[in-house]
């Protein structure tokens, strides 16, 4: 005999008045051997001597059987794919979407229309059976009651974050809720919510049916968003405290550029909502560099608006920790328009510096010097020596890279005249670092030994990752240059443990590609340079990805005259074989083509 007792949760509450004789019959029913007890629940509460089966979410090949063993009216589809695999394979979900679009004889177009427009509200069949009803019923019975006035509100919460709530976080994101943590073990006993990656979250079903409407009207969610924008408010500076404990935006940057982007939405006009989103690319430019979905909406502020010219800038910040100088340049300039009619003098000096830069790395000299020069002039202006001081120093570099060394020694002296007491080291440093290789081009070697020993001293004593990479790295080239190999590969090894942004690791395999490619090592060469590439490809760093891509060419070109002269060099029998085994593999010159015929 099976006897099944359906959605138990209410009758199997212990403290509900006549649930213990509940308890005392599936007791007294478990004793007979010929009975099999099966009690459904959502609760992982359950009697004594009962063995708890959870049940899974269906794999993708189950729910489209199930999904198309109800749904006549389509074949299988990306369509219908996509909208199981968004309702996490849910069975129930599964179900009634297919009973829906069935009844309502969709094609598979229409039932994605559907689903766009309407999302888990079209789960409604006959006889108010629908995902709506099951809930809506769970959440009156006294079991989840008994959870208190906050029950549904935190749940609107972690429905509204795409990765849930961080258990660790959980003290400062509800200070005002004492039973938080109690609530939220209750959510998983309920299986309303479960554990991921440490986060509490919920299948999408029911994060679409809790999620708020109108973030605006849940004031638990309006209190966790302030808690989030306080923390973005703390100063990120490497010479900061605190700055290693702001990496904590490195786990939770989905939710929070998801917060930012509902916000920026519907409440566009605040201020607050603009200053969380500067503060929250400058975490990712520290913690976390990678591209944000936000740019659309920075760039489609009124200009009068006063966060706009900010937010360009840090915008323009992730755009070139990830190599994306093109885009970069494009948000400065717009940036640079907007202080020049605030008629801000030192944000229009700053943005030219920054712009500068920009420039060198597009190998734009020409423009480069000249927004140098105009921001060192505008630094004269407002008497700012640190100022003059780093704009010197970009402007040496910049001059050094178009070859003009006179020009660029003296730049860069001037930049050092400027800090007398190493007022900024990293100025300092670049400064000493530049002169050294200056002297290296001109074939000094003392002198370029003495300045880049001297940039390395100042940067080793630091935690300036970004500055200890470079040096290392530029001594690497150095060494490059001077057909020191090994000195070359020793010297990029040191830079790897100062890797912090993407594109370093780009340069790096770059580097390392073109010393092998010297050391006749062609295969090691060829893999580094096709890792440099996929780098600087999915950085959009499209000029440096091409220079590699014809670095690549040279060593397949090396490789491929390497086989040839292989087989030239055996004998006749031999060369036959290999010859034609050339031919099959494509690797045959046209020369060599000629000489085989």
């Amino acid at each position: 005999m099976l006897i099944v007792i359906d959605n138990a949760e209410s009758v199997l509450d212990l403290q509900e008045i006549g649930n213990q004789k509940i308890y005392t019959l599936v007791e007294e029913l478990s004793q007979f051997r010929n009975i099999c007890l099966c009690i459904t629940s959502c609760v992982s509460t359950i009697p004594p001597g009962c063995e708890i089966l959870d049940v899974p979410t269906l794999s993708m090949e189950a729910a489209q059987k199930a999904f198309h063993h109800i749904y006549k009216h389509g074949e299988q589809s990306n369509l219908t794919n996509n909208i199981l695999e968004q309702l996490n394979f849910h069975p129930l979900s599964v179900a009634l979407l297919a009973t829906v679009a069935e009844c309502n004889r969709w094609d598979p177009n229409q039932l994605a229309q559907e689903w766009e427009r309407q999302r888990t509200g079209m789960f409604y069949v006959q006889n108010n059976r629908s995902l709506a009803a099951t809930i809506k019923l769970f959440l009156a019975s006294p079991v989840f009651q008994e959870l208190g006035p906050n029950a549904h509100a935190l749940l609107e919460v972690v429905a509204f974050f795409p990765q849930g709530i961080n258990g660790n976080n959980l003290d400062w994101l509800f200070p005002t809720i004492s039973n938080r943590t109690n609530i939220l073990n209750n959510f998983c006993i309920f299986s309303l919510t479960y554990w991921s990656n440490g986060f509490i979250t919920m299948l999408a079903p029911l994060r679409d049916y809790f999620c708020p409407k109108d973030p605006m009207s849940a004031p638990l969610l309006c209190s966790t968003k302030e808690h989030y924008f306080s923390q973005l408010s703390v100063e990120v500076d490497p010479d900061m405290p605190g700055f290693h404990e702001a990496k904590w935006v490195r786990s939770e940057d989905i939710n929070i550029e998801h917060l930012l982007n509902v916000f920026t939405t519907i409440d566009a006009a605040s201020d607050d909502v603009w200053v969380a989103c500067i503060n929250f690319m400058e975490h990712l430019y520290w913690h976390k560099q990678r591209p944000i979905m936000l740019g659309p909406k920075i760039e489609g502020l009124l200009d009068n608006h006063p966060s706009k010219p900010q937010c360009l800038f840090e915008l323009s910040r992730l755009l070139n920790s990830i190599g994306n100088y093109v885009g970069e340049s494009q948000l400065l300039i717009q940036a640079l328009e907007l202080w020049r009619e605030r008629g801000n003098q030192f944000q229009v000096a700053h943005i030219l510096r920054t712009l500068c830069q920009t420039s060198r790395n597009l190998e734009l000299y020409a423009e480069g010097i000249q927004q140098a020069k105009e921001a060192l002039e505008m630094y004269k202006q407002l008497n700012n020596n640190t100022g003059q001081a780093a704009c010197s120093n970009d402007l040496a570099y910049l001059l050094y890279d178009d070859n003009q060394l006179d020009a660029a020694e003296e730049a860069a002296q001037q930049s050092i005249s400027l800090l007398p007491n190493r007022d900024d080291e990293y100025v300092f440093s670049k400064a000493c670092h530049l002169l050294g290789n200056i002297y290296c081009s001109r074939g000094e070697t003392e002198k370029a030994i003495e300045q880049h020993e001297a940039a390395l001293w100042i940067e080793s004593s630091s935690d300036w990752h970004s500055w200890q990479f470079g040096m290392y790295y530029s001594l690497a080239e150095e060494c490059y240059n001077q057909r020191r190999f090994n000195d070359a590969h020793t010297h990029l090894e040191y830079a790897k443990s100062h890797i912090i942004t993407p594109i370093y690791l780009g340069y790096i395999m770059w580097l390392q590609a073109k010393v092998l490619f010297q050391q006749d090592g062609f295969e090691e060469a060829k893999s580094e340079a096709l890792g440099a590439v996929d780098v600087f490809e999915k950085l959009g760093a499209s000029k440096k990805a091409e220079a590699c891509r014809q670095f690549l060419k040279r060593i397949e070109e090396q490789m491929n005259g390497e086989f040839l002269e292989i087989m030239l060099s055996c004998m006749p029998i031999n060369y036959l074989f290999l010859a034609q085994d050339a031919k099959g593999s494509g690797k045959l010159t046209k020369w060599f083509k000629h000489i085989l015929l």
